[in-house]
Parts: C-alpha cells; structure tokens; sequence
C-alpha cells in the first residue's frame, strides 16, 4: 500500500499549467481592455446577449428543488401533511 504518498489526481485548474492559463487569459484579457477600449465597448451588449443562453447551456440542472417527484415520495409522506 502507498502509506508515504498522496498519489490524488490534481484536477488541471489547480495545476502550474492551469493557473499559468488563468493568469495569462487575465492578462491578454486587461491588454485587450487597455489597449482596444473602444472596441471592448463597441461589442459589450453582443457580449451580454450572448451571456444569456451560454448561462442556460451551461447551467447546473440538478438543483431543481421541485422537479421530479415520484410516486414513491408522494406514499412517503405523512398523510394529512
């Protein structure tokens, strides 16, 4: 057994090469803004449009609190509740 060792996968955000990425993406990112700021402004409300259905694609759709109840549940509960 590997007692001396942690042998976990790091997940790639967490890595040198991850966080080299973010801050490189950061930087190009506030070069981008510094420099181009009349563009940056120009293309903004495209940007917020297209925010809209990238944040329903890519949104989390296991925390629907009311969603998918079963019959099961239904005999679950108390009667009178």
């Amino acid at each position: 057994m590997n007692e001396g060792h942690s042998n976990q996968a790091r997940g790639f955000w967490t890595s040198w090469t991850g966080i080299a990425l973010c801050a490189f993406i950061a930087l190009a990112g506030l070069a981008l803004i510094i420099e181009h700021r009349a563009h940056v402004w120009q293309w903004l409300p495209f940007a917020l449009l297209l925010a809209c259905p990238l944040m329903h694609l890519f949104h989390g759709h296991g925390s629907h609190g009311g969603h998918g109840h079963t019959k099961q549940d239904q005999n679950d509960r108390a009667p009178g509740a």
